[in-house]
């Protein structure tokens, strides 16, 4: 396809969980045109955009279905299940942003791009590689040194000793985030920002804003202005001195340490 090859000006990479495309039971088809509205007026102002969505719900499902009904789980076909939701639902968002959206759904994050267009949709690509990952590698393989992550979290929550009260990071080092979370990727993980991703995000010298569903929130964060969510950075000492002990205490199931809606 000609056009003009993806540059190191003015493209964002966004990945858009794919909790919020699919939910539950359906398609939340009311957030999917809110958010080509943001975008379509973010693109109006000369920024352009990877998008990289997740499976959500239906890719869970499929996965449940598979390991419920097969004699013998095999992981990879489970992985390769989640990787066609994400096309999936990549195709579909990528359909409904029309004229402005390249209507491919993109494979691989290493190789160059040529489009004319403002935006371009991505989904899984290898086994063990969720698109968090996928992310970072369009992140890298264009300089950019940020993603947004949009998820079904407002951003990483501590929820101090007592279990009950809850502080959200506003900015937390990638060696502590990555203590609070599993140390393994396993198909259908459900983390604001999966293991291996993290890993390769702090090797890379790349950012990660973790932000809920809230698209006002959404376009404060595009637009460079204060939102809410977590920064997850590079390893900086007196980040947020009021916890103690952090890493003693740190919380290993996933659901203690997260705040979901």
């Amino acid at each position: 396809m000609g056009g003009i090859n993806i540059g190191r000006v003015n493209w964002r990479v966004i990945s858009l969980g794919g909790s919020l495309i699919f939910p539950q039971t359906t398609i939340n088809t009311n957030f999917i045109v809110e958010f080509k509205k943001v975008i379509v007026r973010q693109v109006n102002l000369g920024k352009r955009f990877i998008i990289v969505c997740g499976g959500g719900n239906i890719a869970r499902a499929y996965q449940s279905a598979y390991k419920m009904i097969a004699s013998k789980v095999d992981n990879d076909i489970a992985d390769l299940i989640g990787i066609k939701a994400t096309k999936l639902n990549a195709q579909l968002v990528a359909g409904i942003f029309e004229d402005i959206a390249d209507k491919r759904v993109i494979d691989n994050p290493s190789k160059k791009i040529t489009t004319s267009k403002s935006v371009v949709f991505a989904g899984g690509w290898k086994h063990g590689w969720s698109t968090d990952y996928v992310a970072i590698l369009f992140a890298n393989n264009i300089g950019a040194q940020r993603i947004i992550n949009m998820t079904n979290v407002d951003g990483v929550y501590d929820f101090g000793e007592d279990g009950e009260s809850k502080t959200l990071f506003r900015r937390i080092t990638w060696d502590d985030y990555t203590a609070m979370i599993p140390k393994k990727w396993t198909p259908g993980l459900s983390t604001p920002f999966d293991p291996v991703a993290s890993k390769e995000a702090q090797r890379k010298g790349i950012d990660v804003a973790v932000i809920g569903q809230n698209l006002r929130n959404f376009e404060l964060c595009l637009d460079g202005e204060k939102f809410k969510g977590t920064t997850i950075v590079g390893n900086s000492p007196n980040l947020y001195p009021y916890v103690q002990n952090f890493k003693k205490r740190r919380l290993r199931r996933t659901e203690d340490t997260f705040l979901y809606e």
